[in-house]
């Protein structure tokens, strides 16, 4: 099935940025820390988004678990595992996308200046949980 492939993939991608991830972490990288724990969310939501069919392009999977909640495309053992990776997808969403990437342009203050130790921690946590749950559901999937 491929769609069963395609999340596989997807959560590949997500344990691979997690991984960068720790990995700025302990080298201090605050910015990039939080850049990779977004996309490691991003790529978790998308896993299980995959196993519904094909994901398109978008850093903000959140709202498409909640419709798919909404739709009752997920089984019911899987809802509350979904409704958790959406939280968190929403949480380490666009704007943290926008903001590790471009900064706040109208405070000027740069990527740099917005990441510190705290905020890098916050995320990786959130992308840890991420991927555990999304690991949950594409096992989990029937």
């Amino acid at each position: 099935m491929a769609s069963a492939e395609d999340a596989r993939y997807r959560l590949g991608l997500a344990e691979g940025f997690l991984a960068e991830a720790r990995e700025d972490l302990a080298l201090r990288r605050w910015r990039s820390c939080a850049d990779n724990s977004q996309l490691g969310v991003e790529n978790a939501a998308k896993s299980a988004l995959a196993l519904l069919g094909p994901v398109g392009r978008t850093h903000d999977p959140a709202d498409l678990l909640r419709q798919a909640l909404l739709n009752n495309r997920f089984s019911p053992p899987l809802v509350p595992q979904v409704t958790r990776l959406s939280e968190l997808a929403s949480q380490l969403g666009w704007d943290v996308h926008m903001a590790s990437d471009y900064g706040d342009e109208i405070g000027r203050r740069t990527p740099w200046e917005i990441f510190d130790e705290s905020a890098a921690d916050q995320a990786l946590h959130l992308a840890e949980e991420g991927v555990e749950v999304a690991r949950d559901v594409v096992g989990g999937f029937r």
